[in-house]
Parts: C-alpha cells; structure tokens; sequence
C-alpha cells in the first residue's frame, strides 16, 4: 500500500479520484467561467457540491428560483475556505485566469440528475454586476 497523488492541470474541471462514496475534482480556469463570457448556471437535484479555492479567484453565482423567479446573488470566495452549493440551487463560478479550486461530490452527480439554465441577456448582465 502506498499514498497516491492526484492532479490535473487542464482547462475546466476533472474528476482526479473517486471512491464509490465521493469524488473529488480539480477545476481550472476556463474561457466559459470568464466574467464576459458565462450564461448559464447549473443545480444538481440530488446532490450537494464542495468547492475549495486554491489560487486565484472566484465568484459563486446563484440564483434560487423557487417563487417563479430568479433571486440573484453572489459569493466571494476565500482561500482555503470550503463552500457547500446545497441541492437544487443554481449556480456557476465565475474565475479568472489563474484560478485552481477542489471539488468534492457524489460520484452519481451528473447530467442525469443536474439540469442547466440558460441566462436571458438581461439576467446575466444583472448577475455580472454582482461580480466583483
């Protein structure tokens, strides 16, 4: 028996170990999470997300829509600190370029049991004023 290490240092996020119980990714900077540039959010309907920054920096984006409409807001994330996204609430990271963070997740979250939310153009404008 022996310790392993895992890494990634691509673009966008990898899941770099699961076990059955959990996975754990590395999510790195990618044009998509950019400020300028994202329009959608996403929830995962069964599971709860762990984020951890690493370096650089990043913006949890959310909206909860459970009255018919999106309630916006946003998370300035800090080092070292851990973020849980409860199931069901919509989110993306916002990162700049730089940006290294864990992910921690249930190995059966997925595209099966997630859903995307494409932003109007009024509502991403909206949330990008919310990013510092």
């Amino acid at each position: 028996m022996k310790i392993e290490s895992f890494g990634y240092t691509g673009e966008g996020m990898s899941r770099v170990y699961e076990n059955g119980q959990w996975t754990v990714g590395i999510k790195n900077y990618k044009p998509a999470n950019d400020k300028s540039l994202f329009n959608e959010l996403e929830r995962h309907n069964e599971t709860d997300e762990l984020f951890v920054l690493t370096a650089g920096a990043c913006t949890l984006v959310y909206a909860d829509g459970t009255d018919g409409e999106m309630k916006f807001g946003a998370v300035s994330m800090e080092r070292g600190k851990v973020y849980n996204i409860p199931q069901g609430l919509w989110h993306n990271t916002i990162t700049v370029p730089g940006t290294r963070m864990v992910l921690i997740e249930d190995p059966g979250t997925g595209m099966s049991n997630s859903e995307i939310y494409h932003l109007e153009d009024g509502e991403a404008e909206e949330l990008r004023r919310l990013i510092p």
